[in-house]
């Protein structure tokens, strides 16, 4: 095809409202401006492929720079992918993963890791999404008993699935404490990015200084596409993952595409700008619903988790969450009770979330309404 023949077509226009904003999560968000320009300057000419590549050489520098100079990355599709390559390099046929019941890996990837994988899991109830030592015991033992999965991972998520945060020391704590038994860590870090600007340390102060042996390294949630990579910071801890990877069908051929969105996040400051803005995002969310609160605007609603980064828990009458739908896109979370989970973007916008609050405190009179009528 030739230059003028592809001038010749028509501009590909949006289908959807571009500036609707919704709270169920940070995935309905498009790609930063700068993430769609790396991957303009990623096309054209040719480049080697499956990661033979400039994108992929540079990405291993950069996050060696994350991460320490053991530190290999392996880009792939999506956080399911990376989250199933990433534990399956790290055991045996017959090893399992210690995690908290909330974790995604159990709950949100359809039993990816246990039937693609072939992994056990072994989980273990928790108020805030966290583990401790204490509850890693739960699970860790049976050790030599050929009648039970071998615990060989523990598999924590930061932030966590309902929006908490480890501490570098709970991290250090816990990887010290799994070591001893003899399991190795994974941490998984779709929004590993929120969790560092919110604790206002670098990545790897909650990773490899931690102790943690690998990690799912998050990009969509922050304003990639399709932008995920497994990170081997103790590559001894992950056997063959380059092997793994292709049967897993996570080997993209055009990877250069991958790293590019990947450098540009982690080639400088994006990613904690972006993750900056939706925590922020977040807390103004919450503030101005406790603002509301305060003036007897707003009755049944209650916080049910802190609001550490990107995402605010909260329960509410399941009428006014459905009149509030008839604006705004957000999931339940837990429907017994009535909790709700809202989501911030790197794109969410004071404006957004003011209209927000505006529209849950509207659907929340007009359920007084049709009460006292």
């Amino acid at each position: 095809m030739t230059e003028e023949t592809t001038m010749n077509h028509e501009p590909f226009e949006a289908l959807h409202d571009t500036a609707r904003r919704d709270f169920a999560s940070d995935n309905y968000a498009g790609m930063h401006p700068r993430v769609v320009e790396a991957l303009a300057a990623a096309n054209g000419g040719h480049q080697g492929a499956y990661g033979a590549d400039d994108y992929t050489q540079r990405l291993q520098e950069v996050v060696r720079g994350h991460f320490g100079d053991d530190a290999i990355a392996y880009p792939v599709f999506n956080g399911t992918g990376a989250n199933v390559l990433a534990l399956q390099s790290m055991l045996p046929r017959w090893g399992a993963v210690i995690a908290a019941s909330t974790a995604h890996i159990h709950v949100d990837e359809g039993g990816a890791p246990e039937r693609t994988g072939g992994l056990k899991l072994l989980t273990v109830e928790t108020e805030d999404g966290k583990l401790t030592p204490e509850l890693i015991d739960r699970e860790a033992w049976g050790f030599g008993d050929e009648h039970r999965a071998q615990a060989g991972v523990v598999s924590i998520t930061q932030s966590s699935e309902l929006g908490t945060l480890y501490t570098p020391d709970e991290i250090a704590v816990i990887a010290e404490h799994s070591h001893r038994l003899g399991l190795k860590v994974h941490l998984d870090g779709a929004r590993l990015s929120n969790a560092a600007a919110a604790l206002e340390v670098p990545l790897r102060a909650i990773t490899t200084d931690a102790g943690v042996d690998a990690i799912s390294l998050g990009g969509t949630k922050n304003g990639a596409m399709l932008a995920e990579a497994v990170v081997a910071l103790t590559p001894e801890a992950c056997a063959g993952l380059g092997f793994s990877r292709k049967f897993l069908m996570q080997l993209t051929s055009k990877m250069r595409f991958v790293s590019a969105q990947l450098l540009a996040l982690y080639d400088g400051e994006l990613w904690r700008e972006n993750a900056t803005q939706a925590n922020a995002a977040a807390r103004r969310l919450r503030a101005g619903i406790e603002a509301e609160q305060a003036r007897g605007a707003l009755g049944e609603v209650a916080f049910t988790q802190p609001t550490q980064v990107n995402a605010v828990f909260a329960t509410l009458p399941t009428d006014v969450a459905n009149r509030l739908r008839e604006s705004y896109r957000f999931y339940d979370w837990d429907e017994v009770r009535g909790e709700v989970r809202w989501m911030c973007s790197f794109d969410t916008r004071d404006e957004d979330v003011d209209a927000f609050v505006a529209a849950l405190v509207a659907a929340s009179r007009r359920g007084g309404e049709t009460g006292s009528a």
